[in-house]
């Protein structure tokens, strides 16, 4: 066929024998391509029954996430972006399946695997000359896409094998033949293949796909499962024999391994002890009563396997008497005023307030126990002295010193307002003159006694008492818009005062007329 010189008609004779011989290849025999099909309903049963089991276990691990936390949210995490990732490859390769089958005609319910000797659905779909037509480059880019899925989801070392394993069979690679030529992906694995064959191959894509699902979720649940029994989630936990010792006492207890568990109430049974159950935990919750060491004891009830188990707890603590420093503060500031009734709370540490008594210069009883008054006289500090009497009969005490402050000067006020006001004469003749203290710690009310009413242009008029009079009306009757009165040299005594303490005078205020 290949020698010599060969005439038009013999070279059209070796063509249809070389056309015959390709027929004969591609003819596959009837158990061949039924072999093919008994292969595709292997895979695709074997795939809905990984679908199924990969739900089930993926509810297991959500309820697991739900439940304990901690680690298996993270692998619940995972297990999802898998789960997404695999549908949607999935899901494509189900396209892909259809093309196949277009055309296809099923025989009672089953395809007609030995129909399926030809390849015209794909090859026309997805290649071209040496070339992929679009639809084939849309199959290698979802195979990409899907790894890449993966890789994002699967950044942790332990599931390498998995992405390892996904990695080696969608190898895009040229793939050698056995004459060692290079031949492109899809070619090797589609280009001529009865479609029987290629259906076969699309399932085992999904089968694939799944199985990696399947992997993914059973590592994330044990990974989970391991971490959450790893030492590193348990903590030292120090259970001395009492809680409270003396100076010189042997301290005993012991060190064990404990872990806290949040969300173990839903395994709680019934409690006894002195406290409650809150959100899982035994709270305790008991005053301490007598001096010495206490017993401090119950039970509570563990529900494992649907059957309570009973556990008991025992401890030890010690009441001792609180600490002897009293404790004297002033209510309002670490400072007292002279003139008034400054409030003192005084208490002794570790005694009732019916054995605890003030002492001092101008300390005297409020009413109620514990509290006091400090009306303090002359000088710069005053001393207040707090006794308390103890249990055993004895008496401690302790000391506090105050600085003692005068009262501030107070600002000056026409109709309660301080500083430069405007407004017509008629509102200043009806006004009240004030003296007021704002911003001290003291709601303090001041009784004015007298100040100087100075209108421009004419003398100043002394007023006793807070309100304008006659003659300061007089005044105002000569004055033009945009003069300014005013009211300076407020003298005032402060309502409820202490003794005959001197105030300040108040700070001017002045009014211009409008």
């Amino acid at each position: 066929m290949a020698g010599g010189k060969l005439t038009p008609r013999q070279k059209m004779i070796n063509l249809m024998y070389l056309v015959f011989i390709a027929m004969l290849a591609m003819n596959m025999s009837k158990e061949v391509l039924s072999a093919f099909g008994l292969m595709n309903e292997r895979f695709e049963g074997a795939t809905n029954s990984a679908k199924a089991t990969n739900e089930q276990m993926l509810a297991a691990l959500d309820a697991k996430a739900a439940e304990a936390k901690g680690e298996f949210i993270g692998a619940a995490a995972t297990a999802h972006k898998v789960e997404a990732a695999t549908k949607k490859f999935y899901d494509f390769v189900g396209t892909l399946k259809e093309e196949v089958l277009k055309g296809v005609e099923p025989e009672d319910g089953k395809l007609p695997y030995e129909a399926m000797d030809k390849a015209d659905n794909l090859d026309h779909s997805w290649f071209t000359g040496d070339g992929y037509t679009a639809r084939g480059k849309e199959v290698l880019a979802a195979i990409e896409t899907y790894k890449s899925d993966l890789k994002a989801a699967l950044s942790d070392k332990k599931y390498s094998p998995i992405l390892n394993e996904i990695n080696a069979k969608f190898d895009l690679a040229d793939i050698a033949n056995k004459e060692g030529l290079k031949i492109k992906f899809l070619d090797y694995h589609f280009k001529g293949f009865p479609a029987i064959a290629s259906l076969a191959k699309l399932s085992a894509w999904q089968n694939d796909a799944k199985k990696a699902e399947s992997d993914v979720i059973s590592a994330a649940l044990g990974k989970a499962a391991v971490s959450e029994a790893s030492y590193s989630k348990f903590q030292a936990i120090v259970a001395l024999d009492k809680n409270v010792y003396f100076q010189g006492e042997p301290v005993t207890g012991k060190v064990v391994l404990g872990k806290y568990d949040p969300n173990a109430g839903a395994n709680f049974g019934n409690f006894k002890g002195p406290g409650k159950l809150v959100n899982g935990q035994a709270l305790i919750s008991t005053t301490a009563g007598a001096v010495g060491e206490q017993t401090l004891s119950g039970s509570f009830s563990f529900i494992e396997n649907g059957k309570p188990i009973p556990l008991k707890f025992e401890g030890k603590y010690v009441v001792v008497p609180r600490p002897n420093s009293a404790n004297i503060s002033a209510d309002k500031m670490n400072v007292v005023y002279r003139g008034l009734p400054n409030p003192l709370t005084v208490s002794f540490a570790g005694i009732g307030d019916n054995n605890v008594t003030a002492s001092g210069p101008g300390v005297s009883p409020a009413g109620g126990k514990g509290k006091y008054n400090l009306n303090p006289g002359s000088g710069t500090e005053v001393t207040v002295t707090a006794t308390g009497k103890m249990t055993d009969g004895k008496t401690v005490s302790d000391k506090k010193v105050f600085r003692i402050k005068n009262i501030p000067a107070p600002l000056g006020a026409i109709g309660g307002v301080t500083g430069v006001q405007k407004g017509p004469k008629s509102r200043l003749e009806v006004s009240q003159i004030s003296a007021v203290l704002p911003d001290f710690l003291y709601d303090l009310n001041f009784q004015v006694t007298q100040f100087t009413f100075k209108v421009p242009g004419q003398a100043a008029i002394v007023v006793n008492g807070g309100s304008v009079n006659a003659q300061c009306k007089a005044a105002l009757a000569r004055v033009t818009r945009g003069d300014q009165v005013t009211i300076s040299n407020i003298k005032s005594k402060l309502v409820g005062g202490v003794g005959n303490l001197v105030i300040k005078d108040a700070a001017p205020v002045v009014y211009e007329i409008q």
